[in-house]
């Protein structure tokens, strides 16, 4: 996403405008994008006129309008980002009141105003226009008759296809209708890695599956690249890099981008840090759950303590309607970047986030453990004497 220019007052209040390059950075402006704000942007409208006989004709132009946002829907899979508000500017075309869909298009400027610019806004768009942050990842997950091909960024893993084919079992004697069954579904997530993965942009394309099957299915992919003359995928062999995973569901990504090589392929990208961030997490609170808290009240708490080392929110959060809703998450990363805690905003469309959606959308790791008392709310403490069994004179529960 360009940045073309950015004007924010000492109240926060201003406007951003900015152009989408990619489709991902409609994911971002969906982020972006509040009740209330107001929107300018160019749009096809049907504009209707009259002749001098009494015809009346339609025709399609393009106009300025800026509209008081009302309702945002964002298509994951097509990339497509509506708004729909009323106009709020005077139009020779469509009066001031009057409701408008806007479609953003890619390389199409627009003006996004607000009242308050959040920290978190911000960042959204500074780390958005930044294209050293981008990650450019595919994956390609699969069992014998499923296979699964994802496109993985920092903020998201869309499901470009899902492929199911049924290949007859293996019989005494005979395996011909087995093996053509199993040639049919290499031969058709081949010809999706193709249509979905350009590798003039992906990096690492992941093949991962139980057993042999990835190893099997790469071995058939560059046959028939050497027979069809296919150069992309010849030129690109390299890029491949093959793992184990217990299944090829969607799913099977979070045991993927815990990989020793995923990690080492993919050691600077946002979502590679996030999903070591989970692992800590887990970690912790297998090993010393008193430093490993989860749920907006214990994480308030813990950062009134100035005692969070690690801060994991996702972006959901921060899209709440209520307005109060979206202040206390904002107010908790304020505060805990004041105690320069480490903050991770995770996507909820990328599978770290979900993972993270199951534990409430929040998350912290502590510099320290803290332990509830029943006088004082919390208290840290490195002596196990002097902490409480779960359940004993709690406010609140911590698991």
């Amino acid at each position: 996403m360009k940045l073309l220019n950015q004007a924010i007052e000492k109240d926060q209040s201003g406007y951003v405008r900015l152009v989408p390059e990619e489709p991902e950075d409609m994911w971002h402006i969906y982020n972006l994008i509040q009740k209330g704000d107001q929107l300018q942007a160019s749009t096809i409208r049907g504009v209707k006129s009259e002749s001098s006989t009494g015809s009346v004709t339609t025709d399609r132009i393009r106009v300025k309008l800026t509209i008081s946002i009302e309702d945002v829907f964002f298509d994951v899979q097509a990339g497509a980002l509506r708004i729909n508000g009323r106009n709020i500017a005077e139009n020779r075309h469509v009066g001031i009141g009057q409701y408008h869909t806007l479609d953003l298009e890619m390389n199409q400027p627009f003006t996004l105003s607000k009242r308050e610019w959040d920290l978190i806004s911000l960042q959204r768009i500074k780390d958005a226009s930044d294209i050293t942050k981008q990650a450019d990842v595919a994956a390609v997950t699969m069992h014998e008759g499923l296979a699964v091909i994802c496109l993985l960024t920092q903020y998201m893993t869309v499901v470009r296809q899902r492929i199911e084919v049924a290949i007859p079992r293996k019989r005494k004697g005979s395996t011909s209708n087995y093996e053509k069954g199993l040639e049919r579904f290499y031969d058709q997530v081949c010809r999706a890695i193709k249509q979905h993965i350009d590798f003039n942009v992906v990096k690492v394309v992941i093949l991962g599956s139980p057993g042999f099957v990835r190893d099997q299915f790469f071995d058939y992919m560059m046959a028939q690249a050497i027979k069809t003359e296919d150069k992309i995928l010849m030129e690109n062999k390299a890029k491949f890099l093959r793992v184990h995973t217990s299944s090829g569901h969607k799913g099977a990504l979070e045991e993927v981008m815990r990989d020793p090589q995923i990690k080492a392929r993919l050691a600077d990208t946002k979502s590679t840090q996030e999903v070591k961030a989970m692992d800590d997490f887990y970690q912790m609170l297998n090993n010393n759950p008193d430093r490993a808290f989860y749920g907006y009240e214990d994480v308030r708490k813990a950062a009134d303590n100035g005692a969070i080392g690690t801060l994991m929110v996702t972006d959901e959060l921060f899209r709440a309607a209520d307005i109060q809703t979206r202040r206390k998450y904002i107010n908790l990363v304020e505060d805990s970047k004041a105690t320069n805690a480490n903050v991770l905003v995770f996507s909820s469309l990328h599978v770290s986030g979900e993972q993270l959606q199951q534990l409430t959308g929040v998350a912290a790791i502590l510099n320290f453990p803290l332990v509830i008392d029943s006088d004082a709310e919390y208290s840290s403490s490195d002596d196990d004497d002097a902490r409480k069994a779960p359940g004993e004179d709690e406010d609140i529960d911590i698991v």
